[in-house]
Formats: structure tokens, C-alpha cells, sequence
């Protein structure tokens, strides 16, 4: 299937991203634990269900080194689609490209048409117990530099028990390219974006959570619905955090059936 492989300059920075496809646009935006690699198993079936799939790399993920100013993911995807010539999209996120998905949506709500996210983190949400310990635990890791153990450490805390070995290494190898990447850069220059209300959102929204994932992340998608006009949760019995890995096949059904779904309420 034809590919087109570049980079975008955003705030005089590069971003790395692929497009396949035709038809509407669909852009996926990675997990925080991932790259935009996370999306190998929806990649080529997405393009020939009739999108145009556009997928990216987040400052210090895959392609994209990090940044060396003060900036924004969410500003960075909305520089992005601006690149590509893209006035409106819908857009399927993951876990923090949830987050960043929610906050480009509810500052640019005119340039977003549906929101499907996966176990997404959410702008402003104060991380409970598990959260708070993980991030202690895994930040002493990277302290010591102990890079193998932290790739471990995430490994076992965001899969379900029905994750393959191919979803794991995959998982390994990007997690450990992420920390290679950011261990080398001095600073960190993220900062949160825009501050949002998601109530501005207005695009069709489905949040979806993991039974298995931790205690935010199944809190999240099941508070949208409250926040959101319109939103609807659906909780995977079978899924941990990263259900497009663990079964790629079904979540890529969920998917196109979620945008077909809205093509044919537009009909």
C-alpha cells in the first residue's frame, strides 16, 4: 500500500510521521509508553477501510527528537495537521495521546469530527496511589540508570494477562528507545498545553477502558461521558492499558465500526 514517510516543521522543530490511505482523515496519536509504531497492526488495515491514516511521533518518541524550547504535544498536532493540509479529523488516541487528543479537541473543537480513546489519560487529573508509586518507582530506575530494569517494570504494569510475546517486544523495544532518547536530553521543555474545558468538545466521543488496566485509567474513560456531551463508555472485560497491542483484529473493528457508524448518522 502506498506510504508517504516525512517530517513536519512545528515550532521549529521536526516531527516524524506516515500517511497511507485515502478518504477522511484519521490521525492516531501513541501512548506515552510507545511510539507511533503502536500502530503497525491498525496501520494498513485502517488505509483500506477508506482512510487517509496519518500517525506521528511525539517530541523524544520514534523519529521526533526533543524538544529544545518550551512547547506543546497538543500544539504540535495541531501544527501538524496545519502541515498537512488538514482542516478537520477524526482521531483515535491512546492513553496519553488521549490526553493530548482531548486537549487539541476541547482548544480547536471546529477541527476534530469524532474522538475514539483508548484507556486515555485526561488534562488536569491528579495521579491516585498506583500511579503515584509506579512513576516513584520507575523514575529511581531511570536515576540509576538502570533502563532495562524501568523496561520491565512497564511491561508488567500496563499489559492485561492476555498480552502476546509479539505485543511485548514491541512494547520493550519502544519503551527502551523512549528512554534512550530522553535519558541523552538535559531538559525536559513539555509543558501541559492549553488549559482546556472539555465541556467545548464537540466531537462524537467514545472513551473506553480496560477492566485489567490500573484504577485511573478505567476512572477516566467512565467520567468523560460527565464532561463531555454526547460521550459513551465502553469498558473491554478482556483489555489491560494498551488494548490495540493485546487484541489488535478487534480493537481494529472497534474502531472502523465507531466511524462508520458516524458516517452513516451523517448519511
Amino acid at each position: 500500500m502506498p506510504q508517504v514517510r516525512g517530517s513536519a516543521s512545528v515550532r521549529q522543530m521536526t516531527l516524524g510521521y506516515d500517511i497511507a490511505g485515502t478518504g477522511p482523515t484519521l490521525l492516531l496519536l501513541h501512548s506515552s509508553v510507545c511510539d507511533r509504531r503502536m500502530w503497525d497492526p491498525q496501520w494498513e488495515p485502517l488505509a483500506a477501510a477508506g482512510f487517509r491514516v496519518v500517525r506521528c511521533d511525539f517530541r523524544g518518541f520514534g523519529d521526533s527528537p526533543v524538544g529544545e524550547r518550551p512547547y506543546s504535544d497538543a500544539g504540535d498536532v495541531l501544527d501538524l495537521l496545519d502541515h498537512l493540509g488538514v482542516q478537520r479529523t477524526a482521531v483515535v488516541g491512546a492513553s496519553y495521546g488521549g490526553r493530548i487528543a482531548l486537549q487539541a479537541a476541547a482548544h480547536r473543537p471546529e477541527r476534530f469530527t469524532d474522538l475514539l480513546l483508548l484507556c486515555p489519560g485526561m488534562p488536569g487529573h491528579v495521579p491516585g496511589p498506583d500511579l503515584q508509586s509506579f512513576g516513584a518507582r520507575e523514575d529511581a530506575l531511570l536515576a540509576a540508570g538502570d533502563i532495562d530494569a524501568a523496561v520491565e517494570l512497564n511491561v508488567g504494569m500496563w499489559f492485561g494477562p492476555e498480552a502476546g510475546e509479539q505485543a511485548v517486544a514491541q512494547l520493550r523495544m519502544m519503551q527502551r528507545l523512549a528512554f534512550e532518547v530522553q535519558a541523552a536530553a538535559a531538559v525536559d521543555f513539555c509543558e501541559a498545553g492549553p488549559d482546556v474545558d472539555l465541556a467545548h468538545v464537540t466531537a462524537r466521543c467514545l472513551a473506553v477502558s480496560g477492566a485489567h488496566d490500573v484504577a485511573d485509567f478505567r476512572a477516566i474513560p467512565a467520567r468523560l461521558p460527565e464532561r463531555i456531551a454526547g460521550a459513551r463508555h465502553l469498558e473491554l472485560p478482556w483489555a489491560g492499558h494498551l488494548p490495540s497491542l493485546e487484541r489488535p483484529g478487534e480493537v481494529t473493528r472497534l474502531i472502523t465500526d465507531f466511524l462508520r457508524a458516524e458516517a452513516q448518522e451523517g448519511s
